[in-house]
């Protein structure tokens, strides 16, 4: 039965079915139900083509990646996320890739001339983001994972890491370590300044003055993190603590301290933020591994179903959220030496 038949069946124009299924508010609740009903009962599925030609949709969302540090398990996950609700929809996504910020403008204006996206998801966003005001321009629908402070109506997902790193770096400090070293994301990005801010927050909470060469900022790789822990390992007056941005940063940063003959949760506690790798289990590291716990994979459906909600009408400001993080200790942390 192609839309046309199941339209003539129901009495109904064909663009009032199509925007029945695809959940447009300004179609009564009643025609809605009656149009779901009728579906089920006929096991209608609609021609994406067809209604993309009564709704206007091309029944795709877009993502622009940009640089090779972009691309990795964190990403591998978010699009997991994201992909699996939005195919419930049957929508595609439609991934660039592209070299500079110049060209993620430039892939920007061409998905808004050529419509071959209804909406975008826009990442890692910075403190104030050029992209923001481009695709609020250009009339492009858009969902933040990240917050920013860029003015607009946009509607974002972000998970509380100021809150995070602020708990994991009080639990530290509360165990008697005063040199915490913190492996944060790159500098300028919006997450990396809140997770600093709730470094320096912990701190303050103790009357405690936090020491800037102890805060170190890269890729969250394991190779970063092996670097990052490696130059602060040789210094001469070595952190007792480490919070570390990710899980990939901290099994870097736990393969230098072995190298360096230290003993993890002995002689250097260690938290880590925890993405939920479902390959990488904290409870199975030597030693089992604290963490912040928030699973990217998740946030990654939400972003999806906030998309849909967002192509269905409901106003942009609506569309925010702050998850909270779960603090996990388990037997990476101990008290300070000599304390």
């Amino acid at each position: 039965m192609n839309l046309k038949e199941f339209a003539k069946k129901l009495e109904l124009s064909q663009t009032t079915v199509s925007r029945a299924l695809s959940g447009y508010p300004e179609v009564k609740q009643s025609t809605r139900e009656r149009v779901i009903t009728a579906a089920r009962e006929f096991g209608y599925r609609p021609n994406t083509s067809a209604l993309g030609l009564a709704t206007g949709r091309v029944g795709a969302v877009g993502i622009v990646l940009q640089g090779g540090g972009e691309f990795g398990p964190h990403s591998s996950e978010f699009m997991g996320g994201l992909g699996g609700r939005l195919q419930q929809e049957e929508i595609d996504i439609l991934v660039s890739t592209v070299d500079t910020q110049e060209a993620e403008l430039a892939t920007y204006r061409r998905l808004a001339a050529s419509k071959r996206v209804d909406a975008v998801v826009l990442h890692s966003p910075f403190r104030d983001d050029p992209r923001i005001a481009l695709l609020t321009a250009l009339d492009l629908p858009f969902i933040v994972h990240g917050r920013t402070e860029s003015e607009g109506h946009f509607g974002w997902l972000d998970i509380d890491n100021f809150g995070a790193v602020r708990q994991s770096t009080g639990h530290l400090l509360d165990l008697g370590h005063r040199r915490i070293a913190l492996l944060n994301g790159f500098s300028g990005r919006i997450f990396a300044m809140h997770r600093q801010s709730g470094y320096e927050a912990a701190h303050a909470d103790r009357g405690i003055q936090s020491d800037p060469a102890l805060a170190a900022h890269g890729e969250f790789t394991d190779e970063a993190g092996f670097r990052l822990m490696r130059d602060l390992l040789d210094g001469s007056d070595k952190p007792t603590a480490v919070v570390a941005g990710s899980m990939m940063t901290a099994l870097g940063a736990m393969r230098a301290i072995r190298i360096a003959g230290m003993r993890i949760g002995d002689d250097i506690s260690l938290i880590a933020h925890d993405d939920v790798f479902p390959y990488i289990s904290p409870d199975n590291l030597i030693p089992s591994l604290s963490t912040t716990r928030s699973s990217i994979r998740a946030a990654g459906a939400r972003i999806g179903e906030m998309v849909l909600e967002l192509l269905q009408g409901s106003p942009p400001e609506t569309l925010r959220e702050v998850w909270a993080v779960e603090l996990v200790i388990r037997n990476s942390t101990g008290r300070a030496p000599f304390t």
